[in-house]
């Protein structure tokens, strides 16, 4: 059987965390309370600025995840069929694993504030561009 390089590895780990990354919005949802008539949540969500301050952060950690994951997959693919793989791709991918996990940890418990949050989310896309470069400079 032949092995499964580390990029692609890891882009399964984040596909999967972006799977299950909406539950802490799902389980905050059930437990708000819906305001005096307004609709059923299953027939229009809540507006987010009338939950709770960490349902909207979950809701926001699990788009920036797939903002982030869709071109680091498609680079990480693209690279991949290129046989471009690298030392540089490989932490690249490691780096983008733990910093997208800090940063869903830290907007979830409300822990990352300004300026770590930005900063986070910017190493993320450094680790995007790498993969492009990586796939620019492919043999």
């Amino acid at each position: 059987m032949q092995t499964l390089p580390t990029e692609i590895g890891i882009l399964a780990c984040l596909s999967i965390l972006a799977a299950l990354l909406w539950i802490p919005y799902i389980v905050g949802i059930s437990k708000t309370t819906a305001p005096e008539g307004a609709p059923d949540p299953f027939d229009r969500p809540y507006d987010l600025y009338s939950l709770p301050a960490w349902v909207h952060r979950a809701h926001r950690a699990h788009l920036n995840l797939l903002e982030q994951l869709l071109p680091f997959a498609v680079l990480v693919l693209i690279v991949d069929r290129l046989d471009g793989f690298s030392a540089l791709t490989y932490w690249a991918a490691i780096a983008f694993f733990w910093i997208r996990i800090i940063h869903a940890v830290g907007m979830i418990s409300g822990r990352l504030k300004m300026p770590l949050r930005p900063l986070i989310f910017n190493i993320g896309v450094l680790c995007v561009l790498i993969m492009g470069f990586a796939v620019i400079t492919a043999p």
